[in-house]
């Protein structure tokens, strides 16, 4: 299950840092925010899907890291991050 270009594009674009920046922490961290948010809905409705359920708890865990780095490196971007995708820490 990945996302759509389009989606994809749309999300590089709005949380990148400059204009050729695909690999930023706040890109990883939305895009990763983007799947999750695709998964839990796909897992509502297939309540038994277990795999997925397993690659959702590792796109989790991913996420979690980023943002543990991302609060170590700069606070700021950290704090602007989790505000602009509604997370919360």
């Amino acid at each position: 299950m990945s996302l759509m270009v389009a989606t994809k594009q749309k999300v590089v674009t709005q949380y990148r840092r400059h204009e050729k920046d695909t690999g930023s922490p706040e890109v990883q961290i939305a895009l990763l925010t983007t799947r999750i948010l695709e998964l839990t809905e796909h897992l509502k409705t297939h309540k038994k899907d277990h795999a997925s359920r397993r690659g959702l708890l590792k796109m989790v865990g991913a996420r979690s890291g980023l943002l543990k780095y991302l609060t170590r490196t700069d606070r700021d971007r950290y704090q602007k991050t989790i505000d602009s995708l509604g997370l919360r820490k």
